[in-house]
C-alpha cells in the first residue's frame, strides 16, 4: 500500500488545495470545489466567506462529503507500489473524467463528450486502460447504463448508451468478469431488457456481446443461467438471427455461448433458436465464417433434444442448408488435420439429423 505522505506520486486531484496534503475527508462547497474538511472549517472559522480557489462569495457556507473522490483515493491507496508511472501521471485526468460521468449536473450529451475523451486517451496510450480499471471505470459504466431509471429513451441518451456499452465490452476482457454479476439485480436486469427491446441496433449488438462474455465464464455461470431463463431476452436474440446483418452475427455468438450450459438448451429450443440458426446459416454466404461455424456448433448442442431434431427435419430444406454449410466450411478450412476434425464434427450433426429423419420415416410407413 502507498504511503499517504508520498507527495511525489500523489495525483493533484487527490490533494487539498489548502493543505496540499492527501485528502482524508474531502468535502465540496457550493462552488463545486473540494477541500479537506478540517482545512475548510478553519478557513470559514477565520471569518472568510469566499471559496479559497475561485474567491467566489459563498451564498451558502455549508458543504457535503465527496464520497466519489474518497472512493477513488481508497482505490488508489490500494494500488501496487510498482504502478506504471504513466498511470500515475494520467490518473488526475481519468479520475476527473469519472467524476464528471457520475455527476447529475451534466447532460448525456456532455457525458458522451467526456466518454469520447476517455476513449481517445486510451487509444493514444493503451496502457491507460489499466488506470481505468484501477479507478473503477467499469463499475461506473455499469451503474450509468443499468442503474438509471430513464423513462424515455431519447436520442441523446441512446447515443451515450451506445458508446458506453461499446467501451464496456472492450473493458470486460481487462476487468474481472464477475463485475457483470451486478446484472443479477432485478432492477438492473429489467433495465437490460428495456435497452434490448427498445434500443438501437448498436445497443443490441453490444448487449449480445455482453451475453456472450457472461456465458463464456464460470465466474458468471449463475448470471448466464438467469439470462437463459429470461424468455423475453431469448426471443429478442432469436429475432436478431433473421436480420442478416452484424446484429445476427452477434446474436449467433450469444446463442452459441448460452448453449454451453445444459440448463439453457431447452429454453433456446423452445424459443425458436433452431429455426433462427438455420435461417442464419442459409444467409451465411455473406456472413463471416467464424459466426457460421458457431451457428453449426450451437445447432449440434441443441440437437440433444428430440424436439430440436424434429424441428430441423421439418424445416423446409433445413437438412440441405446444413449439408451445404458443412462442405462450405470444410472447403475454406485451414490445415488438413484441422479441416478433418471440423468435418468429423459436422458429420456427427448429419448423422443425428439423418437418424432422426429415418426414425420419423419409419413411423410413417
Amino acid at each position: 500500500m502507498k504511503e499517504a505522505d508520498d507527495h511525489e506520486t500523489i495525483p493533484h486531484l487527490f490533494r487539498c488545495p489548502i493543505s496540499l496534503d492527501l485528502f482524508k475527508d474531502p468535502v465540496t462547497l457550493c462552488t463545486g470545489q473540494t477541500y479537506e474538511r478540517s482545512s475548510i472549517e478553519k478557513w470559514l472559522a477565520s471569518g472568510n466567506l469566499t471559496c479559497p480557489v475561485t474567491m467566489q462569495k459563498l451564498h451558502d457556507p455549508s458543504f457535503v462529503p465527496n464520497n466519489t473522490l474518497r472512493h477513488l483515493i481508497c482505490q488508489w491507496l490500494q494500488m501496487s507500489d510498482q504502478i506504471n508511472p504513466q498511470c500515475v501521471s494520467t490518473i488526475d485526468s481519468m479520475a476527473a473524467l469519472r467524476i464528471k460521468l457520475e455527476s447529475d449536473e451534466f447532460s448525456y450529451e456532455y457525458k458522451l463528450q467526456v466518454l469520447q475523451r476517455v476513449r481517445i486517451l486510451c487509444e493514444e496510450f493503451p496502457s491507460r486502460n489499466s488506470c481505468l480499471i484501477r479507478i473503477g471505470f467499469l463499475s461506473v459504466l455499469l451503474e450509468l447504463i443499468f442503474g438509471q431509471e430513464e423513462t424515455k429513451l431519447s436520442q441523446e441518451y441512446q447515443e451515450f448508451v451506445e458508446q458506453a456499452l461499446s467501451f464496456m465490452v472492450a473493458m470486460v476482457s481487462l476487468e474481472q468478469i464477475q463485475s457483470l454479476n451486478v446484472l443479477m439485480d432485478e432492477s438492473k436486469l429489467s433495465r437490460f431488457m428495456v435497452l434490448f427491446s427498445n434500443g438501437t441496433s448498436m445497443i443490441k449488438i453490444s448487449l449480445c456481446h455482453l451475453v456472450q462474455a457472461i456465458s463464456s465464464s464460470v465466474e458468471t455461470k449463475d448470471l448466464s443461467v438467469l439470462l437463459g431463463n429470461t424468455t423475453e431476452l431469448l426471443r429478442e436474440i432469436v429475432q436478431l438471427l433473421h436480420h442478416n446483418s452484424e446484429a445476427s452475427d452477434a446474436a449467433t455468438k450469444a446463442i452459441c455461448s448460452l448453449s454451453n450450459l445444459e440448463q439453457n438448451i431447452n429454453n433456446l429450443v423452445v424459443e425458436g433458436a433452431v429455426t433462427g440458426l438455420i435461417s442464419y446459416i442459409s444467409n451465411a454466404q455473406q456472413r463471416e465464417r467464424s459466426s457460421a461455424r458457431e451457428a453449426m456448433a450451437a445447432i449440434e448442442k441443441l440437437l440433444v433434444f428430440r424436439s430440436a431434431k424434429e424441428e430441423v427435419v421439418n424445416i423446409p430444406d433445413g437438412v440441405n442448408v446444413i449439408v451445404k454449410m458443412v462442405f462450405r466450411v470444410s472447403d475454406h478450412g485451414g490445415s488438413e488435420s484441422a479441416c478433418c476434425a471440423k468435418t468429423k464434427t459436422k458429420a456427427r450433426i448429419l448423422l443425428k439429423l439423418l437418424r432422426s429423419k429415418w426414425v420419423e420415416d419409419k413411423r410413417n410407413m
